[in-house]
């Protein structure tokens, strides 16, 4: 035998067509299930910035707020009222308690109502309300009917402040719920804090 013919291996079969394809097939499945597992833990470690936003506080500035006035700033997705009350709005917020359902507050106290505000204005301040525009009932936005007197939909001693048109609930200025409507509790009070006379942190309490 020949030094060529020793180190020449012989000519391997050629691959079946059949078999080529399912080992090929067979890999890119566990390529694309290899991918879809890394997905969630890359996922577990790089939140997204909307996400990271999504609790985190909101920080206002109340300086341009008149007597009377509401602003409204968007925490956690929800819609928080911002209400400067007038002398007069503050003073007559006792004369609607027996009208109420639950003036004191008494009801979930942790859950709609912080500490500081277990008051007759439900406020860290008795001339500003911060509240969250949403109905306890089945969720809607009321609106405001801030003007007390006569109105549609509305008594004719109505003393002023926010009524839900979907089922008729209606709230005093200190987004307490009147009697005998379909909201169960009142409009609930976010963590928030005072910054300074001016500015409010929406989302966090820690001073309050």
């Amino acid at each position: 035998m020949t030094q060529a013919s020793a180190n020449t291996a012989p000519p391997s079969a050629p691959m079946d067509k059949d078999k080529r394809n399912w080992i090929i097939g067979t890999a890119a499945v566990g390529g694309v299930g290899v991918a879809c597992v890394a997905v969630p833990f890359v996922s577990t470690f790089s939140p997204s910035e909307r996400a990271k936003a999504a609790g985190a506080s909101v920080e206002v500035d109340i300086s341009a707020l008149k007597p009377g006035e509401k602003m409204t700033v968007e925490w956690r997705g929800k819609p928080v009222w911002i209400l400067k009350r007038s002398p007069e709005q503050v003073a007559a917020l006792p004369k609607n308690d027996a009208l109420l359902a639950d003036p004191k507050s008494l009801r979930k106290p942790g859950e709609l109502t912080p500490v500081y505000a277990r008051n007759g204005n439900r406020s860290i301040k008795a001339e500003t309300l911060v509240v969250v525009g949403i109905c306890s009932h089945l969720g809607c936005s009321p609106s405001d009917k801030l003007a007390a007197g006569p109105q549609p939909s509305l008594p004719d001693d109505w003393a002023g402040g926010f009524l839900c048109a979907c089922h008729g609930s209606t709230f005093d200025v200190a987004g307490r719920v009147y009697k005998n409507k379909p909201a169960p509790d009142n409009l609930e009070v976010p963590p928030h804090m005072y910054l300074s006379d001016t500015r409010l942190l929406i989302g966090e309490d820690k001073k309050a």
